[in-house]
């Protein structure tokens, strides 16, 4: 008789807010004299680390080079911290979870 195997359940998409702080390479789009930039990013995932997995991934194909990488938890992590969540944060959260992708939602360059 074959050994029965654990039923795996899959687990659901979520989305988390990320701060990624870049370094400069050449072709990364950011200004001139920028040392760097902070991109706010909303990715999904089943936990947050494939979240963070997948947004270094693509900052990496775009040519930029991702140093750092701060999370802030899901959107029902965030409104129990006391979050003010607005609309449109609200609407980009959503569409990174149905595009099951990685949305930059703003970048910030460093400058000395």
């Amino acid at each position: 008789m074959p050994e029965d195997k654990p039923v795996k359940t899959k687990r659901p998409q979520q989305v988390y807010t990320l701060l990624v702080e870049v370094g400069r390479k050449a072709e990364d789009g950011l200004p001139p004299k920028a040392t760097g930039a902070g991109l706010l990013c909303y990715a999904s995932g089943v936990d947050e680390e494939e979240a963070v997995r997948e947004t270094v991934a693509i900052l990496k194909t775009a040519d930029m080079a991702p140093l750092d990488v701060q999370g802030y938890g899901t959107l029902e992590e965030r409104e129990a911290a006391g979050d003010e969540i607005d609309a449109e944060e609200r609407a980009l959260m959503a569409r990174a979870l149905a595009e099951n992708s990685v949305i930059v939602a703003q970048v910030t360059p460093f400058f000395d």
